[in-house]
């Protein structure tokens, strides 16, 4: 009985090992929301992320400076392009991408902040563990904290600074592992093959500044 015992407390410790950095499934689609401290800025999105082809689709609905816009972009980090797509009439702008794929996850360069449970664990089912990380942005430019699951490391919240909104959330939901419909982030057929030379390259916060 003893041994038992003693196997048993060996046993958790293993389970109970200190969380890692991590990488998200590299084919996710669901849903994300956006809004920023000084409250100019809030959006939701459906989104389609391929870290593989280092594609992203995201469908939008928001507000900016009290102004409501919707928004459809095919972002090519490969080909360094963005898609700006016109359901209603079949149109599109091509733009130049200048901003870097930054695949969803935790970096290796990340510190854990701390573990907890969303919800309750007071019973199986009634809660979810997440690890929050915190760490520096690409280039230094900043700090950002993110929460992911412990199982799957799928994305939770992220938050990090910006010089014209102040901190940025975004927060993920109704996560799905793999894309039902992959042709979505090929660009469409009516889509121009030459860029338009009068835009400016894009970058994420960008997509949310368009004029309409």
């Amino acid at each position: 009985m003893k041994l038992f015992v003693v196997l048993s407390c060996l046993l958790a410790g293993c389970l109970a090992q200190r969380p890692h950095p991590c990488s998200s499934p590299p084919l996710l689609s669901g849903a994300l929301s956006v809004s920023s401290q000084n409250e100019k800025l809030w959006a939701t999105a459906r989104y389609l992320y391929d870290a593989l082809g280092r594609r992203i689709r995201l469908e939008e609905i928001g507000s900016y400076d009290n102004k409501t816009f919707t928004l459809d972009v095919l972002l090519l980090y490969r080909e360094a392009t963005m898609y700006e797509i016109f359901k209603h009439n079949n149109t599109c702008k091509k733009r130049p991408l200048k901003a870097d794929f930054q695949p969803l996850g935790i970096p290796k360069t990340a510190s854990l902040l701390g573990q907890s449970v969303l919800g309750s664990s007071s019973g199986p089912g009634e809660g979810l563990l997440v690890n929050t990380w915190i760490g520096d942005m690409p280039d230094k430019q900043g700090k950002f904290m993110s929460t992911v699951t412990e199982f799957g490391c799928i994305p939770i919240t992220t938050l990090y600074h910006t010089d014209q909104f102040g901190w940025m959330m975004t927060n993920f939901f109704n996560n799905v592992i793999g894309i039902s419909d992959p042709s979505q982030l090929n660009p469409p057929d009516f889509c121009p093959e030459t860029e338009d030379s009068t835009e400016e390259p894009a970058d994420f916060l960008s997509l949310f500044l368009t004029k309409h």
